[in-house]
């Protein structure tokens, strides 16, 4: 396993951001990271292909930068590829993780669990996004199941035997969500991650809930993630 530069120790966490067009964004996301990089985790940023600049801006507050094809899963598939850590994080260029993220993932490890996620808040001016997260989190605890906007972390050995993310256009945290839950049980930390509600907000609140319950009600029945992703565009 590669090691700390002048340690020995293993290099313990490996966080990977796929990201498309978030010139915006990304600067705020990756300066939250800076002080995990500094006790020794590792940022990949991997781009799909913006033309806004995204990756230029993401190299100096990066370990790394890809390339990669334009598709979440794609983009995540490829940044686990060339990590370098015994814990994969992934997070979403709009997400920013609690200050102590690493040593929460790391007692969760200790403790035995092979994978886990962070509970949300949205972050918005609708007072609604607040029931949003909350039905988010209460439903991810009871269900076993992760949402890509709770920063989704997994044991480097437990996600390559089970292939990765599939490679679907939507809904692939969920799909990997149920092969983790089939092997172990997932860590649910309460310490929150906070996501933009920018989402809710372009579409409004109401019809984004409803939108996104329609699409996890067709999933949930068997409608191809490629159907879903045309409807959810």
């Amino acid at each position: 396993m590669p090691t700390l530069a002048g340690t020995g120790m293993p290099l313990p966490l490996s966080i990977i951001v796929p990201a498309l067009n978030e010139a915006a964004r990304i600067r705020i996301t990756l300066a939250a990271l800076a002080p995990l990089r500094a006790r020794g985790a590792e940022v990949i940023v991997v781009d799909g292909g913006s033309d806004d600049g995204t990756a230029a801006l993401a190299a100096a507050a990066a370990d790394r930068v890809l390339v990669a094809p334009r598709g979440r899963a794609r983009q995540m598939n490829a940044g686990a590829a060339v990590a370098r850590g015994g814990t994969l994080l992934f997070l979403h260029a709009d997400t920013t993780l609690p200050a102590l993220a690493d040593t929460h993932i790391a007692s969760a490890r200790a403790g035995g669990a092979l994978w886990g996620r962070f509970d949300v808040h949205i972050e918005g001016r609708a007072r609604l996004l607040r029931v949003v997260a909350a039905l988010m989190n209460w439903r991810s605890r009871a269900s076993g199941i992760a949402t890509g906007d709770q920063a989704l972390f997994v044991e480097r050995a437990l996600f390559e035997a089970l292939g990765g993310y599939a490679d679907q256009p939507l809904m692939e945290d969920i799909e990997l969500s149920r092969r983790l839950r089939a092997a172990a049980a997932p860590a649910c930390l309460r310490e929150r991650v906070v996501t933009s509600g920018r989402r809710w907000e372009q579409r409004g609140p109401w019809r984004t809930v409803f939108l996104m319950w329609r699409l996890r009600w067709r999933y949930w029945r068997g409608e191809s993630p490629q159907a879903l992703a045309e409807a959810y565009r």
